[in-house]
């Protein structure tokens, strides 16, 4: 369950619950009787819940919240005014949680499970049960070990005999419809054998992701890099050391292939899937070579029967991990910094297009991308700024790169990250990325000076030790970035402010800012600091202290000097 649950645009936005949740009843006609108190309309402001409306604006809702927002409250609503009388009739109302142990988030997943015990507590006779499927997890078990929780264990249960019927199922569903199998079949007789399904279940083991991506894999079509027949894979599988070894055979088959990492890495880090030219967007290359490096992997990857719409998503999140575990996956490995680079993707697009997929996936998502990016353990900074620009050279001569820079430098000021631990680095670097990004007369360089992008506050104040040797640098990238806005953009100078340093304060808004309101702010620290040291009359210069914080009132973003 992702914390961003409702974005920063007011828009009702994956929200997890709709997407886990199955509500469903022992009898027909449920889904149609809970329609009538339980209507959300996706990528609008508003949500009818039980009749009443809601509007989510720049707030993030807890699970537990979600939970009771969405479903518990409606519904106990609505049986206390008898609407569904006669479907309730049938049987209970049933909700379905699957994937529970796939949330990150522990303690998240724990106000969740406390809430929704609380609530059969203080209802008892409700006509509702919650039904979750889940690994074994510690701080699963330990909520749902409680009285009113029938917990069951499938290590008892052999899925053998059921892998079995699934497989056997398929294989004959296919050899009817395919030719080369159907002339085998004419001449050697039934395939698999007995032999073959014996050995393919007991190598298994009882995973049916497995079993379902083995069939994948066998029947998929022959490509010129491997044009085995099924006949010939089917061996080859008993090889295989359990998923680690498909999914590495399966993503070899389009390695060699252009953009394949740029390619697997986004779709494995995506917080919210995109259809084929979604991703292609993006990434800035043509839909085509999107698919050609997807049609090979559709044994480990579902790919969409068209280009525009269905999402491509991954067949199973075990492959994410795998993708993850750089032990495991080796040279498939997809590192956490790979974040940086769909941080930057995401904000070129936001700049750049004006519409499309990737255009509101890119201003709504950039952020979060800079955020997973600055939070991941092994996150070297700086290095990874600069490997970023050695991976495409001859795209960060461009306005997006500067202008990328300077929006999430200053963005990371207030931000408390073990990876940033030099925050007078990203004020001078966020000024100096400000004057290159404004030498560039262009409309993409007018836009992102003038228009809000939004951005999301994760943590609510920093301190930045601001020494003379900072405030030089700044002082020097100002004057240079002001030179080229009145040079450039004059239509945009009335948005350009002056200051004294007299003001104690200075604030923006939290949730979206512009390249002129950095400028802005950035100015502003300047005058002040100047104002300061003229007031201490001290030689040398002594540090200052910057402090950053968040009034989440008015979300305001304010600085000022201690």
């Amino acid at each position: 369950m992702s914390s961003r649950s409702i974005n920063n645009a007011g828009r009702v936005e994956n929200v997890n619950l709709g997407d886990n949740f199955g509500i469903i009843n022992q009898g027909a006609g449920s889904i149609d009787a809970s329609a009538h108190w339980y209507h959300a309309r996706i990528g609008q402001q508003n949500i009818t819940i039980a009749g009443n409306q809601y509007q989510f604006l720049n707030v993030r809702l807890a699970e537990a919240t979600q939970l009771d927002l969405l479903i518990l409250s409606p519904f106990r609503a609505v049986v206390d005014q008898g609407i569904l009388q006669a479907t309730l009739a049938k049987g209970h109302f049933l909700i379905v949680v699957d994937g529970l142990d796939e949330c990150g988030d522990k303690q998240g997943v724990e106000a969740f499970i406390n809430h929704m015990l609380k609530f059969f507590e203080e209802h008892p006779n409700i006509p509702l049960r919650i039904f979750i499927a889940s690994r074994v997890e510690q701080h699963i078990r330990e909520r749902l070990e409680t009285d009113g929780v029938l917990l069951g264990n499938l290590d008892s249960h052999s899925p053998h005999k059921d892998i079995g019927r699934f497989l056997q199922t398929s294989f004959q569903t296919i050899a009817m419809q395919d030719r080369v199998i159907k002339a085998y079949v004419r001449t050697r007789g039934s395939w698999p054998t007995k032999l073959d399904m014996d050995k393919l279940i007991k190598h298994i083991n009882g995973s049916f992701i497995l079993a379902s991506t083995i069939f994948k894999y066998v029947v998929q079509l022959p490509t010129q890099k491997n044009p085995a027949t099924p006949m010939e894979r089917l061996p080859l599988t008993l090889k295989m050391n359990g998923l680690d070894g498909l999914y590495a055979q399966e993503l070899a088959r389009s390695e060699h292939l252009p953009h394949f990492r740029n390619i697997i890495s986004t779709i494995a880090l995506l917080f919210k899937p995109l259809a084929i030219v979604g991703i292609a967007e993006l990434l800035g290359i043509e839909a085509f070579e999107v698919i050609r490096v997807l049609l090979n992997l559709q044994a480990i990857v579902h790919v969409p029967g068209t280009d525009e719409e269905g999402k491509v998503t991954l067949c199973h999140t075990s492959l994410r991990d795998f993708l993850a575990t750089e032990s495991r996956s080796k040279t498939f490995f997809v590192p956490p910094s790979f974040h940086l680079h769909l941080s930057y993707y995401c904000f070129t697009s936001s700049i750049q297009s004006g519409n499309g997929q990737a255009y509101d996936y890119g201003r709504s998502r950039f952020d979060d991308h800079w955020h997973s990016f600055l939070d991941s353990e092994a996150c070297d900074f700086i290095n990874e700024i600069e490997r970023l620009k050695a991976f495409q050279p001859l795209v960060f001569d461009k306005l997006p790169y500067h202008a990328f820079l300077c929006s999430m430098f200053f963005y990371s000021l207030p931000v408390t990250s073990r990876s940033v631990n030099g925050k007078s680095y990203l004020l001078t670097e966020c000024a100096k990325q400000l004057a290159l990004a404004a030498e560039y007369p262009d409309r993409c360089t007018r836009l992102w000076l003038d228009d809000d992008l939004r951005y999301a506050v994760y943590t609510p104040s920093h301190i930045v030790q601001f020494t003379q040797h900072t405030y030089e640098g700044l002082q020097q990238s100002l004057q240079r970035a002001s030179t080229a806005i009145h040079a450039n953009f004059p239509e945009i100078l009335e948005r350009q402010l002056s200051s004294t340093g007299a003001e104690k304060e200075f604030a923006i808004a939290t949730t979206s800012y512009s390249g002129i309101d950095i400028f802005n702010a950035l100015n502003w620290i300047v005058a002040r600091a100047r104002f300061k040291w003229a007031e201490l009359k001290i030689t040398p210069l002594p540090p200052l202290e910057l402090s950053f914080s968040v009034n989440w009132g008015p979300n305001q973003l304010s600085a000022s000097f201690g």
